[in-house]
């Protein structure tokens, strides 16, 4: 009896379960809310801002809207934007009084994570989700081409201006006023101040009379179109003046019915948006593609239009009316549905309750005679199941032993990898140490050292410390790995222990113009930490933060307390941003992603300090915007268990920078007493994106020559064609341009094509070194490279090129002064040649006159020429005249004034002292010697 009645419940509970599932559902909760601050309602525009927003969301029954008006006051307004996020809206929807009060409030909600949509005005933050909105400035430039065509191009108008401060009022006035300039016979001859709700403008009367050759006015909305014309119509000038508006809506009195009944010519459609915003809206709820600017188009509705217009809109509130009509009895269906569901279920459940009982008795007895039948195929079925269990065990334990075997042998290979890796960064330590301690000592205990001696000492120590730093990151990184590293806690003020760090960053920063900002929600924040793990975490994501910083621009370090008993400690930079394909890998040991123009690191500044924070119980975590900057936050708890707490407090020590070839080099007031150049004509560029090498070269050539400096290869090249140095010393690999495409660039440009080149690199395969001599270098060095070779080089270098300059001025000074073109420098000369012997008549040839022929500086012409050929612009002049002169003598139809004059000489004496002192021979004497006297 207990079976049957089993049996009736459990085919009863099917059908009771769905009886419930179909019963009406009261109170169903929306899936989405908006809320939407409205400046104000006041106005039929703006009327039709929330109607358009009813009419799309009927189509969407599970939004739901929550509007507030502000009624044109920003504090209320701001105060009704925090009210709508304490009641947990999905996404704000703000139509700003003013632009600036609101914008707290807006960027509230935008750091918040609710999505924030601006209709028609914008507010001073550029923290939006997306704009919503016409544009006014279009809307004034619309109605000026308009108003040219209806006039003619020729008429004065009257502007009757909106609300005085609208954003709308001045950008329609703006784009009206910067479009009539093209019409020079159209004249703005008054302009009448309104108000977008007011109709009566008493000033305008007085200026259509002051004025009475008025044949348009512009009014700002159709609200003042009608006023004006009633006006006009009081005056009798309702058929000779013609109106234009803005706005465009439909109902009575409104654009549409204007225009069609001839009070207004025309009025420029100025759409609410509100159907634009809620589709928006959706479409960032529902996560789809969306645009952030949405600017609304703008027509002329005139009275070609007026009708289809109008016949659009009526069409659409008719459509409207039926919809809702359509669900007004969709939703009396259900409830009609709902309560007849209610009725034929439960006649369902009774008819089948009596089916099952009558059932339950016929199962009864076939059930006994087939139990007997199934328990004899289920035991055969049984033993086969067992047999195959048996067999598939033993498989799988085969299997397992020779994962676990597979595994074991990792895991000795493993261990063999990083115990050779820990014993070689052991081995670095050794000698790095013995380097340091000889540094130190003659820092510390050898006062006669000179300055420059003082300087290179510290570069050493400098970089030595650097790769101690890297060997200690590798250490940190194998005792993180074996579980080694303890963590040793004490009470203090977090507070004070990050600014410690910072302040150790605020020298570089502020050379290179990077605001560091430290920002602490309070003085003191005490939390158990340890100082020597944190004082590595912190000092990784600053040296980050500013090696990816560009200069002049700023890292915000703030310090406040989480959620629960946490701290947070945030490191927000302005930098390039990491990019998608780098985000899931920045915290993998030694993974360098896409750095752009910065020098690469070790990859394992941020693995290492995310070890550390998890080590102390902590989370690591970022965001970032791809050209926005990068946020690192590290959270941590203000307690930590008793077996991670330390007695005495662990003194921090603190790192050097992680990234010390992105900063600024300070050497200290001694480098002022080697920034002087020798006593040298002789210009080298030094083009090196390391300061401290750049810094290293400079102070070694500075004894024999006069230097230059850039850090980069555009500036470098800038400098190279600005001053036209004798010799260029470049590095190879560096941001932006390298030095291989400077080469190129110099060897191509006639200005630069003479200046010998060395280049610099760390890249010391022979196939590098046939390119980087194939691109024009005529020295290749690798680094480290010895300091005096580079000297000696330097020297040989400049001595050819002075042999050189003599071979140019051999070649100069034949009888023909003309050069063969071989190569870019001939190829300079020959132009210089013919641009001086096309010109040598004139006496009052410059050499500003030369180089503004040539397309260069005065100063360019001069370095490129005594580069060349070793002499100055105006000897150079001089001899292609007195070159010349030797041709012209061999003319007896000239007399030798007549030569003088013809080569630009002042003066006939001049050209003999001249010819004499070049030649050891007067003119006359050259004449009769080479002459033959006539018999």
């Amino acid at each position: 009896m207990n079976r049957l009645v089993f049996s009736f419940l459990l085919c009863l509970w099917p059908a009771l379960a769905l009886l419930t599932s179909c019963a009406p559902s009261g109170g169903k909760q929306p899936t989405y809310r908006i809320g939407f601050s409205q400046c104000s309602m006041a106005g039929p525009w703006r009327e039709a801002m929330l109607a358009g927003m009813e009419r799309e969301l009927s189509f969407h029954p599970d939004v739901e809207l929550r509007m507030l008006d502000a009624h044109d006051n920003s504090q209320v307004q701001q105060q009704q934007i925090r009210e709508l996020l304490r009641g947990g809206i999905d996404l704000l929807i703000v139509s700003p009084y003013e632009a600036g009060p609101v914008t707290p409030a807006v960027e509230e909600a935008y750091r918040r994570g609710v999505p924030v949509i601006l209709l028609d005005r914008r507010t001073a933050s550029g923290q939006y989700t997306a704009y919503v909105g016409g544009d006014n400035l279009e809307v004034g430039q619309t109605a000026a081409r308009y108003a040219a065509r209806l006039l003619n191009h020729h008429g004065r108008i009257i502007e009757v201006l909106g609300t005085p401060g609208s954003s709308a009022t001045s950008e329609r006035h703006q784009g009206f006023a910067q479009t009539l300039t093209a019409y020079p016979d159209m004249r703005v001859v008054s302009q009448v101040t309104g108000d977008w709700t007011e109709k009566k403008l008493p000033e305008l009367a007085t200026a259509l009379k002051a004025h009475p050759e008025v044949s348009l006015i512009f009014a700002h909305n159709d609200g003042m179109g009608r006023g004006a014309a009633e006006i006009c119509r009081q005056l009798g000038l309702d058929k000779k003046v013609k109106i234009i508006g803005v706005d465009g809506l439909a109902g009575k009195n409104e654009g549409l019915d204007l225009v069609q009944r001839g009070v207004e010519t025309a009025s420029v459609l100025y759409s609410p948006g509100g159907e634009d915003a809620i589709r928006t809206a959706l479409s960032i709820l529902h996560k789809q593609p969306y645009k952030r600017e949405n600017m609304l188009g703008t027509i002329v509705i005139d009275s070609t239009n007026v009708r289809t217009m109008q016949q659009q809109t009526d069409k659409m509130i008719t459509q409207q009316e039926d919809i809702e009509r359509q669900q007004s009895l969709l939703q009396r269906l259900r409830a009609t549905y709902a309560s007849q569901q209610t009725v034929l279920y439960g006649l369902l459940v009774t008819l089948l309750g009596a089916t099952v009982l009558g059932m339950i008795a016929w199962n009864s007895a076939r059930k006994n005679r087939l139990i007997n039948h199934q328990l004899a195929l289920q035991n055969a079925e049984n033993d086969k199941i067992n047999r195959q269990l048996v067999s598939q065990n033993e498989e799988i334990s085969n299997q397992r032993n020779q994962l676990e075997a597979l595994a074991e042998q990792a895991r000795a290979d493993t261990e063999a990898k990083l115990r050779f890796f820990t014993n070689f960064s052991h081995e670095l330590r050794t000698p790095l140490t013995l380097i340091l301690g000889p540094v130190e000592e003659l820092l510390t205990s050898s006062p006669d050292l000179n300055p420059a001696q003082r300087q290179d000492l510290a570069l050493v120590r400098r970089n030595t410390q650097r790769l101690l730093q890297l060997v200690n990151q590798l250490l940190d990184f194998r005792k993180i790995e074996v579980g080694k590293m303890a963590v040793r806690a004490s009470e203090s003020n977090l507070v004070a222990f990050v600014r410690e760090i910072v302040d150790a960053f605020e020298k570089p920063a502020r050379l290179r113009g990077v605001t560091l900002r430290f920002l602490a929600a309070e003085p003191v924040l005490p939390a158990w930490f340890d100082g020597n793990i944190l004082d590595k975490v912190f000092f990784n994501l600053l040296s980050n933060a500013l090696k990816f910083t560009p200069d002049q621009g700023q890292i915000t370090i703030s310090l406040q307390r989480g959620e629960g008993e946490t701290l947070r400690v945030s490191i927000a930079d302005t930098g390039r941003g990491i990019s998608d394909q780098d985000r899931a890998h920045i915290f993998e040991w030694f993974y360098q992603g896409d750095q752009g123009a910065v020098a690469k690191g070790s990859g394992m500044g941020l693995a290492l300090a995310q070890g550390l924070v998890r080590l102390h119980q902590g989370q690591l975590t970022f965001s970032s915007q791809p050209g926005q900057g990068s946020t690192f936050v590290v959270t941590l708890p203000r307690e930590l268990p008793e077996e991670l707490r330390s007695i005495e407090p662990a003194a921090p020590t603190l790192l050097t920078l992680d990234e010390p070839e992105a900063l600024a080099t300070d050497f200290g007031p001694e480098t002022e007493a080697t920034t002087t150049d020798a006593h040298s004509e002789t210009l080298v560029l030094v083009i090196e994106d390391n300061p401290e090498v750049n810094d290293f070269l400079a102070r070694k050539l500075r004894h024999d020559f006069r230097v230059q400096t850039a850090t980069d290869g555009h500036s470098g090249f800038r400098l190279a064609t600005d001053l036209i140095p004798d010799l260029i010393v470049c590095d190879v690999m560096m941001p932006g341009l390298s030095g291989l495409e400077v080469v190129t660039q110099l060897r191509n440009d006639w200005r630069t094509s003479h200046i010998p080149v060395v280049m610099l690199t760390a890249r010391n395969a022979p196939e590098q070194q046939v390119e980087g001599v194939q691109a024009g270098a005529d020295l290749y060095l690798t680094k480290p490279f010895n300091p005096t070779f580079l000297l000696e080089s330097v020297k040989t270098l400049l001595a050819n090129r002075a042999r050189q300059r003599e071979h140019y001025r051999r070649e100069l000074s034949v009888d023909s002064a003309t050069v063969t073109t071989v190569n870019p420098d001939q190829k300079f000369l020959q132009d210089l040649t013919a641009l001086v012997e096309a010109n040598l008549t004139k006496t009052d040839l410059s050499v500003e006159d030369i180089a503004r022929s040539l397309g260069i500086s005065r100063m360019q012409l001069y370095r490129k020429v005594k580069a060349v050929l070793g002499t100055g612009v105006t000897d150079f002049i001089q001899s292609l005249r007195l070159t010349k002169a030797r041709e012209l003598l061999l003319n007896e139809a000239l007399t030798i004034s007549e030569v003088a004059y013809e080569l630009g000489f002042s003066s006939p004496s001049y050209f003999s002292t001249s010819f004499k002192a070049r030649y050891q021979i007067s003119p006359s004497e050259f004449r009769s010697l080479h002459i033959a006297p006539q018999h």
